[in-house]
């Protein structure tokens, strides 16, 4: 690993509702805590991003909580696998439907982005096209400007507003899986 490509993130309890650009103050974590960690290592050229989360003590509602997030996940990768066209505002919008099923409320304005050869070096962090939210129209699976295959982050931010916490999973959307 080289350096990192965005701010490392370790949030825990209701710091967990924020949305990546917020910079909630540091927090001692407790015995019965949720924590989540997002991670934007680069190796050897490239962006990764990554992010997971833990709960401290037996809280069944956190550890459901963790527990739906992969489950979330891998759903929007069952959509994105079998939607070849799709664009980004549609699996977003798969995504908060994914999450409403589930019984939670999406905690974010976007539900990942583009990653390669540290593109973030190169683009506006305001074109929309490199998201996967509203207003994000392209299809996904396309060439970007050096007219190599676009690959992106899928991210959920799962939230419980009224008991005041969240969790986060990230990892990368088009990697390979095994047959399932």
């Amino acid at each position: 690993m080289d350096r990192f490509w965005h701010k490392r993130i370790v949030r825990s309890g209701p710091h967990t509702l924020q949305p990546y650009r917020q910079n909630p103050p540091d927090r001692v974590m407790t015995d019965d805590d949720v924590v989540f960690c997002d991670f934007g290592p680069i190796f050897d050229g490239w962006e990764a991003d990554f992010g997971r989360t833990f709960v401290l003590g037996d809280d069944p509602v956190k550890h459901r909580l963790r527990d739906d997030l992969p489950v979330v996940f891998e759903a929007g990768r069952r959509y994105f696998d079998t939607h070849p066209d799709a664009s980004g505002e549609q699996l977003f919008a798969e995504v908060l439907r994914l999450t409403a099923d589930a019984g939670w409320e999406y905690g974010g304005p976007h539900a990942g982005h583009l990653v390669g050869e540290f593109p973030h070096e190169r683009i506006n962090g305001d074109e929309i096209e490199y998201y996967i939210t509203h207003g994000s129209t392209q299809p996904m699976r396309r060439a970007d400007r050096a007219g190599q295959a676009c690959h992106w982050i899928l991210e959920i931010h799962l939230i419980d507003r009224d008991r005041g916490f969240g969790g986060f999973f990230e990892q990368l959307l088009d990697l390979p899986h095994p047959p399932r």
